[in-house]
């Protein structure tokens, strides 16, 4: 399903939480193409995101071409996961923009649709 479907099977869905996991070298070329592309605008600030460091883990099988680590043995990574929030409407451009900044040859990203609701609004 692309973004096209997805918006006309799901209208009321207008932003979209996204995360990638990235290694900690990477984290401010990812994050600053996401935000050239649209992704991390809330309200009246752009480039909005929050970076949390962690460890990632795995291994890279026989077909493989890592980009950190070595075939047939698993690894441990400094990494970060970038979360920003995004239109709908940037999604695909800001997908882009990760895959073309990102180190990884599978690159891991979630996307969550947000429910805009009023109640959650800063009053004033």
């Amino acid at each position: 399903m692309n973004f096209s479907e997805l918006k006309r099977q799901y209208p009321h869905i207008m932003r979209v939480k996204l995360w990638v996991y990235v290694p900690r070298s990477n984290v401010t070329e990812v994050r600053e193409a996401i935000g050239f592309a649209g992704g991390g605008r809330i309200g009246n600030y752009s480039f909005c995101a929050f970076v949390t460091e962690g460890t990632g883990f795995f291994f890279p099988e026989e077909s493989a071409n890592p980009a950190v680590g070595e075939l047939g043995r698993l690894e441990s990574v400094p990494e970060a996961k970038i979360e920003i929030e995004a239109d709908l409407d940037c999604v695909e451009e800001v997908i882009q923009a990760i895959h073309k900044a990102h180190p990884y040859e599978e690159v891991p990203i979630d996307i969550f649709p947000l429910f805009e609701l009023d109640w959650f609004k800063k009053p004033g």
